[in-house]
């Protein structure tokens, strides 16, 4: 099965929750979706195996050939070719590398070329396998890099997927296809804000979801209260302790060392399994 990871919030501990629950069961594939902060390796420290370079596409226009008139950029919904009189203007930070541009040009004055955006990488600790990507600095879209992070999924295998915070391109394109996501909160204003936007787009999208209490016993119970009105269950509690924190400070994962948490992120999978099979 494939287990999202996800809050809305950032810096409410998704990652934690993903680390500690992947070192807690067996056969697990780990895949860091957080492609422009990636901080699951912080945690793990794995030998990295092999990296590949991941490419976009994008337009060159060969303006021997082109008589400027002017369909690949009113074909192009996002402003990312632009024709002038004497000129066309690429714009590859807004282009999407659908190849439209290409197949209308009449003159075939359009071919595509290779863009680096980025790095995925492999690595390992013990019998815990991590993918990870890396998106260079100053590249705009990370739904290309997390598609061919998430490309690398093994059958057969538990996969948990961490993800990017927010609720924009990039969280749809990690929790897609996922049969469950855990939704990481903290029971603050803040976190009960951006756990309600998360959990609308999990509806509109029908994936099943639970929610885990990061921090607990740091802020109010209104994150308690929306989740009893609204039918969602809290299917763990972390609390707001001291020792949680200085192991996190130097990326180590407390299940490692706080034994029974490892026996309570094994629960958390089971009960998650249990609700996604329904």
């Amino acid at each position: 099965m494939i287990i999202a990871v996800a809050s809305g919030k950032g810096g409410t501990g998704k990652t934690s929750v993903a680390v500690n629950m992947a070192l807690s069961i067996e056969d697990v594939q780990l895949l860091d979706c957080d492609v422009e902060e990636p901080n699951a390796h912080l945690l793990l420290h794995p030998e990295i195996s092999r990296t590949e370079p991941v490419y976009t596409l994008i337009p060159v226009v060969d303006e021997e050939l082109c008589d400027y008139c002017g369909k690949c950029g009113d074909f192009c919904q996002y402003n990312a070719i632009f024709v002038g009189s004497e000129k066309v203007l690429v714009f590859q930070e807004l282009c999407h590398s659908c190849g439209g541009c290409a197949i209308v040009c009449p003159r075939k004055a359009i071919r595509e070329e290779k863009h680096r955006i980025g790095t995925v990488k492999y690595g390992s600790t013990g019998d815990l396998e991590i993918v990870y990507g890396e998106l260079n600095v100053g590249e705009p879209m990370a739904v290309p890099l997390i598609r061919e992070v998430k490309n690398k999924i093994q059958n057969g295998k538990t996969v948990i997927l961490d993800s990017p915070p927010g609720t924009s391109c990039p969280v749809i394109e990690t929790v897609k296809g996922s049969d469950f996501c855990i939704l990481v909160t903290e029971p603050t204003p803040f976190g009960l804000h951006d756990l309600k936007i998360t959990v609308q787009v999990l509806k509109d999208m029908a994936i099943p979801y639970g929610v885990v209490v990061n921090r607990a016993g740091l802020g109010d119970k209104e994150v308690y209260e929306y989740c009893k009105e609204n039918g969602i269950p809290i299917l763990l509690e972390i609390p707001y302790r001291r020792e949680i924190a200085e192991l996190y400070s130097k990326g180590a994962p407390f299940s490692l060392t706080m034994s029974e948490w490892k026996g309570r992120f094994q629960k958390l999978f089971d009960e998650v399994r249990e609700l996604a099979s329904k």
